[in-house]
Formats: C-alpha cells, structure tokens, sequence
C-alpha cells in the first residue's frame, strides 16, 4: 500500500468533497480516499501508488475540479511550495476574493440604488423616470450586473460542469438561482421592448418591477462576502501548522573537510557534523558529540524550562541553542526530524475524517439533489395553485440559494482542524479525527507505572543513619561500595552522590552476590551491601534496622543496608518516584467521571504502595505486556470505553488494543505507530487535556452540526413559501443569499471558540 497526498482546487462545501471522494474511488487499485474541505487537500492510498497519478488528476477533473500531486518537503525543502501550505495558499485565495468581493459590491451598489430607487423614492436621473425610459433603467441595470456575473464566473463554471456531470454541488445550487434570475431579467427586457414598441404601458410597468438582475447580483456579491469572511476565518485555524513549520531554520553550518561550511538545511545528510551556536535554532535531529549547553524545547514539548544537554543526549530540529557551543551528528533529516513529524501528524489529523463527519458528508453527498428537486416542485406547485411566474421563480430561486450545504459542510473540519492545532500547542498530538471523537466518550483509563505515573528511573528518596556517622558519610561509603556495581539501583546512589559532590573512594577485593548484595574492602576495612536477608546471612541483629526498611518497603521503596562486620551502619532506600503531576491527573480523571486502573510489571507490595499514594480505583500487578492487553481486551467486552496511556514502548500491544491509545514521552518510532495520541512531555496532565479538548471538540461539532441542521430544517419551508399563505412570510432570493452566507460564517466562528480551550487543572482536594 502506498500514500499519496494530492493538492484540490475549486471545491467549496462537502457536496464538492464527496463528489470528487466518489470519483476517485472508482479507480482500480484505488483502496481509501481521505479528501479534506478544509486544507483543499486528499490522501489516496492505493495499490500501485504513483503509478496511479495521472488517472487520479483525471479523475479529479473529471469531477469538475483541478489536482496535482503534493510535493514533500525533501522534496521541496522550505521553498515556497511548502510554505504555501496552508496558511500562504489561503492568504491567496483570500486576495483573488478580496477582488471579486470589491468589482461585486462596486457595481452592486448602484445596481441597488437603481432597482430600488423607485421603491423609495430616491433621487434618480430624468432619464430613468416612468415608463418612457424604462428600457435605460432595465438596460443599465443588466450592464452593472455583467461584470458581477464575470467577476464570479467560478460559480457558473463549476456549479454547470458538476451539475451536467451528475454531482451537483453547492455552485450548483448558485449556478441555477442567479442564472435563471439572469434570463428571467432578460426575458424582461425583451418584453419591455415589446411593450414600448406597441404601447402597451401594462406590459412595461409589469416587467419594469420584475426585472431580477439585482437579485441575481445580490446572491452572486454576498455569497462571495460569505466565502471571503468566511476564509478568512479558514485562514486562522492552521495556525498551529504555520508556527511549527516556520520553527524550522533554512540554513545549517556542517563541517566539511576541517572547514565550517553553510548549507541550506534539505542538504543536511544524516551523518554530518552540525555545529550550533548560542542563539541558534537547531536545524535537524541529532546526537551531541561535543559541547555542553541548554535547549530551549517549549516549541515541541511545551516545556518552559530549558533542557540541559551534553554529549550523548539527543536534540531536535527547530529546539533553540541557549547557552553553548555544541556539535552534534546529524541522525534524522528532511521528513525524518521530529518537527516534520509533529507537522505530518497535526496534517493528517486535520485530513482525517471523524465518524461524526462522515454522517454529515453522506448527507451532504444527497442534499444538493433533493433541494434541487424541492425548488422545482416548490416552483411547479405554486404555478399550479395560481401564482404567477414571477412569484414562482422567486420562490424557486430562494430554496435553491438557501439550501447550501455550507454550513453543513465546514461543521466538523474546521472544529476538527481548530482542535488538533490547539492540541499540537499544547505538546499533544492527535493521529486522526477518529481519535478526537473517541476519547470524549472514553470512561476508563488505564495507566502503566514505569515511566507514566512514575518517573521511571530509580531515584534515592531517603537515608537512614544507625551509627554514630552523619548522611554524607554514609552516602559516600554506599557510592564507594556501589561504584563498581551494574545495578540500576546502584546507578541511583552514585548519581545522587555525585549531585551532592560527595567523595567517592576506590574499593578493593569487589565480590558481588547475585541476589543479596555485594562485598568489598576500603581502606583495609571490609564491608557489606545489600538487603536485609544478606545482612542476617552474616549475623548482623535487625531487631531494630528491620521495622524501618519493612516500613519504606511498605511505601513501595527498596531498602539497601550498608554494615561492617560489627553493626548495620545505615540504610538507603531507592524508589521508582512519583511523578509531581500524578496524583493532579488522576484526581482530574475521577473528577471526570473516569475509573482509573493501573497496570504493572511490578510485585504486589510495591503496586498497593503506589495505588494507596494516588488513591487509585483498581491496580493489576506482575502482569506482562500481552496480559495488559489481556486486561484491555477484558475492560471493552464489559462495555467500556478504554483510553491506556503508556510509554510506546512494552506496551504497544495494549496501546493498539484500547479505544484510545495515549503514548507518554513521545520520540520512540513504537510509540508514533502504536498510538492514536501522543504527549510530547511526560506528563500525565497533558492526557487528562487531551480528553478535556476531546469533550470541547465533539461539543463544538454538535453545536456547529445542530445549527446546520436546524437551519436548513427551517429555511427550506420559509423560501418555499409554506408560510406565505398563512402569516404572509416570504423570502426573497437577496435575503435567501443574505442568510446562507451568514450561516457558513456563524459555523467557521463558532469553531474559532476552541483556540479559547484552556486546561481545567485547579488543584482539587
């Protein structure tokens, strides 16, 4: 299976989207179609991938639209192309619109004043007074109506190619309203002729009130100011994209032959030497191999405080060089750095479609036809009833323009896209619109100990002096003793003398007891390490050292004593600590209504000890990663909805198991392929957002969706006239044009609510 992604022009509702989706989908060895209204883009996955190419434009145009292949960003490093995506390409439709809007509203104006001059008894020219003249002001009108009509030319082009290939679409619904009020009005004019040139003034002053050019330039000029505010408002909702890839730096100094050479960044190859000073952003992924500094990450990650590195760590591209001289290798470039993938994520969310958008694209994909044949029978039925020709066509023409599936249309991927861009801000990534939907329903989350709700490196958390010695003298006798070691809890006490700059000596006659502890002589004195099992080996009294370790072992820490061959000298207990957010996050999951259950590798006692700390529902010890999965598995088929966090990593199975999969401390490749959502800090808050945004998100679509619904479910029967009869209610195609634009927008501004999402994570008792 192959991806490829695919730019679109001219589509303007979801009846355009479904419209080409169909069509591609026709194709031999075409498998899924993703078309996105929104960023004017489609992702085609297919069996022979570019091979395709050619019959996927064709099919495209046949459509009634316009294709091209994307270009990558290897491809097209930061050159225009790129950049133009999304924000640039919106900019220029923006400015083409911003055009069409001033030439519609220039000639509308006095089109207006002309049409309705009579009506209110403005001030008009002699020329254009009584029936003697009323081929100037019929004539005048239509000419201020052509360059409306050219401006917006769009509209007939595509609304007749779509309507005449079978899919009409909302240009459609355009094309036919002001076209058939354009021949009605021309029609008119030639019966206005006919008046004057057999005196007939009856005849004249009849058509001279029912001309339709103004409606007609009305409908054209303010659905066009409804697609300009309303990509303006569509220009807003990539920011998130925008911002991240301009993080990205166009130029990299590498070292070539002994000499510091500038480069632009897509020529960075992994292996390079990339040199990096103070101040400067870095240009792609790497391993530092010389130099020591601090990066400033808040870009990716969302982390205020800037980030110590030194040789061996890792950094990513568009992190920022605070302090130091750094040289690092180059290990990920072009589509491969961190950032390419943040974008390529937070885009293909924004393409993906929710189950909830799906709904509203299979209606939308049957609307325009069903309206079209409503405007008909709405026509037909009040000729029928007696009405004259000229009620009926207006009535037609009202239900056409009001019917737009715009609104319809942009509910679910403007929220979608407004949403995912709010959650890449917040160092969350959101794999797909499906993901989004699901979390908000989620009411179990499972959590992994090691590295999710704990730190996942064993830290000394308490020292315990029995002899006549103080804490630094006792942490330099473990770290002497533990030096030579290769236990991870070793690993804790060195590290923490090292912090505290304590002395560390040079032991002789080391000898290690797999299972118990160690041995090893310092100055000519030999002593002991290890648990207290390994303490009563040698005959040491525990009475009272022992109810002090069962007490931290209790709190789920290990407990090391240190001892001579006299006495227990002291102990040192080492634990898996707590993250500092942990028990925020789970208090915030239960105040949501969330079970939580906590999945562990580790022993019983020590699981109970966390579990009791966090105050956590329900915890499963000594579990593997197929037994997480197992427990997955076991949760859904009693009815709930699982969202597991984890690391990625042991536990992928669980992660692709569960409803929604949440990978904590994102950079793994396991973890961007197992999960559907990925936090970039190792913050359990950040999955507690990501559920709060989910709930804000489906709320938003319903409300944008509700609106859509009820105002085509509304003004449907008001433009057929249903109402007339009885409350004498009537909309006119102006007003119709008027309403439809301003529902697309009220849509678009109601999604631009969530960039106001913020977090609910007040402390709770």
């Amino acid at each position: 299976m192959a991806n490829q992604k695919y730019d679109i022009q001219g589509m303007t509702c979801s009846a355009c989207s479904a419209s080409v989706q169909k069509s591609v989908s026709n194709i031999s060895g075409v498998t899924a179609v993703q078309v996105n209204l929104l960023t004017h883009n489609m992702v085609v996955e297919s069996d022979s991938g570019l091979a395709l190419n050619d019959q996927i434009v064709q099919a495209v145009r046949d459509a009634g639209y316009d294709a091209a292949p994307a270009l990558s960003r290897s491809q097209a490093g930061q050159s225009a192309r790129v950049m133009e995506s999304p924000v640039d390409r919106a900019e220029k439709e923006l400015a083409g619109m911003r055009v069409r809007l001033l030439v519609s509203f220039a000639f509308l104006l006095p089109l207006l004043y002309l049409a309705m001059g009579h009506m209110f008894k403005w001030p008009l020219p002699g020329f254009f007074h009584g029936t003697a003249n009323a081929m100037n002001l019929a004539f005048t009108e239509f000419i201020l109506l052509v360059p409306i009509a050219i401006v917006n030319g769009k509209f007939f082009r595509i609304g007749f190619k779509t309507l005449f290939r079978g899919r009409p679409n909302m240009d459609s619904l355009i094309a036919i309203g002001s076209s058939a009020a354009i021949l009605y009005g021309i029609f008119a004019i030639y019966r206005i002729g006919f008046g004057l040139g057999h005196d007939q003034t009856d005849i004249v002053s009849h058509y001279l009130m029912d001309l339709y050019f103004e409606s007609a330039g009305a409908i054209l000029a303010l659905i066009t100011l409804g697609k300009y505010l309303e990509a303006r408002s569509k220009s807003r909702t990539s920011e998130a994209i925008t911002k991240l890839v301009n993080l990205a730096p166009t130029t990299a100094t590498i070292l070539r032959d002994g000499s510091e050479v500038d480069i632009a960044v897509e020529d960075v190859r992994v292996g390079d030497t990339v040199l990096v000073r103070p101040g400067h952003s870095i240009p792609v992924d790497g391993i530092i191999v010389e130099g020591l500094t601090s990066v400033d990450q808040s870009a990716l990650t969302g982390e205020s405080m800037p980030v110590e590195k030194g040789p061996g760590d890792k950094v990513a591209a568009a992190t920022i060089n605070k302090s130091g001289f750094i040289r690092f290798e180059a290990t990920k470039v072009g589509d491969d750095t961190t950032l390419a993938r943040i974008i390529a994520l937070v885009e293909e969310a924004s393409s993906s479609k929710a189950p909830i958008a799906k709904l509203a694209d299979k209606i939308s994909g049957i609307f325009v036809p069903v309206v079209i044949v409503i405007a008909l029978a709405a026509a037909v039925i009040w000729l029928l009833t007696g009405a004259t020709a000229e009620f009926a066509l207006s009535i037609g023409i009202s239900v056409l323009v009001i019917s737009c599936p715009c609104a319809l249309g942009l509910a679910t991927p403007v929220a979608i896209m407004v949403g995912t861009g709010k959650a890449a801000s917040h160092g969350i990534l959101i794999k797909s619109a499906e993901a989004l939907e699901i979390a908000h329903a989620v009411d179990t989350v499972v959590l992994d100990k090691t590295g999710t709700v704990t730190e996942g490196k064993p830290q000394v958390t308490d020292l315990v002096v029995f002899a006549d010695w103080t804490e630094d003298v006792l942490l330099s006798l473990a770290a002497s003793l533990e030096k030579p070691s290769e236990h991870p809890l070793a690993e804790a006490i060195i590290k923490h003398a090292e912090q505290k700059q304590t002395a560390i000596r040079a032991v002789s006659q080391f000898t290690s007891v797999p299972g118990r502890g160690l041995k090893a002589v310092i100055d000519d004195r030999e002593y002991l390490a290890g648990n207290l099992a390994f303490m009563q080996e040698h005959g040491l009294a525990t009475d009272q050292t022992g109810p002090i370790g069962d007490a931290l072992a209790a709190q789920g820490k290990t407990p090391l004593y240190f001892a001579d061959h006299n006495q227990i000298l002291g102990l040192i207990a080492v634990a898996d600590v707590i993250k500092p957010t942990s028990l925020q996050a789970i208090r915030r999951f239960k105040a949501m209504g969330i079970d939580v259950v906590m999945l562990t590798g580790d022993n019983q006692r020590t699981a109970e000890a966390i579990r009791s700390q966090l105050d956590i529902d329900r915890v499963v010890a000594e579990v593997m990663p197929e037994d997480k999965e197992r427990e997955i598995r076991r949760l859904q088929d009693s009815g709930r909805k699982v969202a597991m966090v984890g690391d990625g990593i042991n536990d992928a199975p669980a992660l692709v198991r569960a409803n929604v999969g949440i990978a904590i401390g994102a950079g793994t490749d396991i973890a961007i392929e197992s999960a559907d959502i990925i936090l970039m800090k190792s913050d359990l808050l950040d999955a507690v957002t990501a559920l709060q945004l989910s709930k804000s998100v489906i709320r938003n679509i319903k409300q944008n969706l509700f609106w859509a619904f009820f105002y085509n479910t509304v003004g449907i029967p008001l433009a057929a006239g249903i109402f007339f009869t009885l409350l004498g209610w009537k909309l006119s195609p102006s007003f119709a044009a008027a309403a439809m634009s301003l529902s697309s927008v009220s849509v678009v501004t109601n999604a631009l609510r969530l960039k106001l999402f913020r977090p609910r994570h007040q402390i709770i008792p």
